[in-house]
């Protein structure tokens, strides 16, 4: 499950991590959430990577399914009518400098956690799109996220791009970039309650829980 997430990366270094042929005009987003605008990277019908920005949450295919579908399981997205063909045919990689998750804590507080490399630099989030929309994949988490989530983005590191990106590539291919994103190096931040609210904007809502911030995930 990813719920919410964020981008406060620079033009430049977005540009610089997907080889866009000039760098976009980000606002700093810093609560991400779902039915918002989000901006995406995809092939453009000439083959180039374009970034545009597609809404998030892809429509529902079945009675009684929740208002939009913000996740994907990654495997098993293949396979499911609802994103069968978005994934053979429509993947896209969203932009993140980071993502949000809830631990519960004794007597039923849910401490909310960010999670982002350590030096703030962006990352790829793979995810599928159709029309004017779009959702996120999601894998078992990886040792860092596990203690808060059981699930968490697939993160796609720099040399799966052009893969992924692919309308040609093939269906098994695709599949062995379905895994947990150890590589990212992503450290967990227990973050304050601001961020808890979707109509929250702002620093606030990636500001350090006390005074420490990092957090031991080990402790009860």
């Amino acid at each position: 499950m990813c719920g919410r997430f964020n981008l406060i990366t620079e033009g430049d270094a977005v540009a610089a991590l997907f080889d866009l042929p000039q760098a976009p005009t980000l606002r700093p987003r810093y609560n991400i959430a779902p039915t918002q605008p989000v901006a995406v990277v995809r092939a453009s019908v000439e083959g180039a990577r374009e970034l545009t920005t597609l809404r998030w949450g892809l429509p529902p295919s079945w009675p009684g399914a929740p208002a939009v579908l913000i996740n994907a399981r990654a495997e098993t997205a293949a396979d499911k009518p609802t994103f069968r063909d978005s994934f053979r045919k429509r993947r896209c990689l969203v932009p993140a400098s980071g993502f949000s998750e809830w631990q519960k804590r004794p007597g039923g507080r849910k401490q909310p956690f960010l999670f982002r490399r350590p030096d703030g630099a962006p990352f790829a989030v793979a995810g599928l799109w159709d029309r004017d929309a779009c959702a996120l994949l999601t894998t078992a988490a990886d040792a860092v996220v596990a203690p808060v989530h059981d699930r968490m983005p697939l993160i796609l590191p720099k040399a799966d791009f052009a893969l992924w990106l692919d309308p040609g590539a093939q269906l098994a291919d695709l599949r062995v970039l379905i895994r947990p994103g150890a590589e990212a190096g992503l450290l967990a931040l227990a973050v304050g309650p601001w961020v808890n609210d979707a109509r929250h904007e702002g620093p606030r809502c990636v500001q350090p829980a006390g005074e420490q911030g990092l957090f031991d995930l080990t402790a009860g």
